[in-house]
């Protein structure tokens, strides 16, 4: 670590490092450093997703009408708008130009049955892909981003 740091330094001495190169290096140095020697998080449920969408009106009317998601805050600068269920937020719209970037992403549903939650989705214009029945399975939003339902995990 010490010669890395010490090329860093040297690097900036010498101009081809800008003060704050430096200081995000040594910064990311540090960090890797507590992350390899830290025990990990044991992650198993969503927090949220972050979808970047073409049309924010479009998509958070999707979300509204096939999940019946709540707006729980805008972020008008930044074009973000956060959705989610009993103030809990699970999903984050941001307009972008480049969109569907995401390969899928799962919610959780309790008592996941199969059939209803197809008739829910046919009944919201949305047609389900089977993907294995044990896993739930796969539909696109407007922009064209998977979205997977599957039995929540405990």
């Amino acid at each position: 670590m010490k010669k890395i740091i010490s090329r860093l330094i040297r690097s900036f001495e010498k101009g081809k490092l800008t003060r704050r190169e430096l200081v995000q290096t040594l910064a990311i140095l540090t960090l890797s450093g507590r992350t390899a020697t830290a025990q990990r998080p044991q992650v198993n449920n969503v927090d949220h997703v972050s979808v970047l969408v073409s049309n924010m009106a479009r998509s958070v009317d999707f979300y509204q009408r096939v999940f019946s998601f709540s707006i729980l805050s805008e972020d008008a600068e930044n074009e973000i708008v956060r959705l989610g269920i009993d103030g809990k937020m699970l999903l984050s719209l941001r307009h972008e130009n480049t969109t569907g970037v995401i390969d899928h992403f799962a919610f959780g549903v309790e008592e996941f049955d199969v059939e209803s939650a197809t008739r829910m989705l046919e009944a919201s214009g949305v047609t389900p892909e089977p993907v294995n029945i044990d896993y739930g399975f796969h539909f696109k939003d407007p922009d064209g981003a998977i979205v997977q339902l599957s039995q929540a995990r405990p």
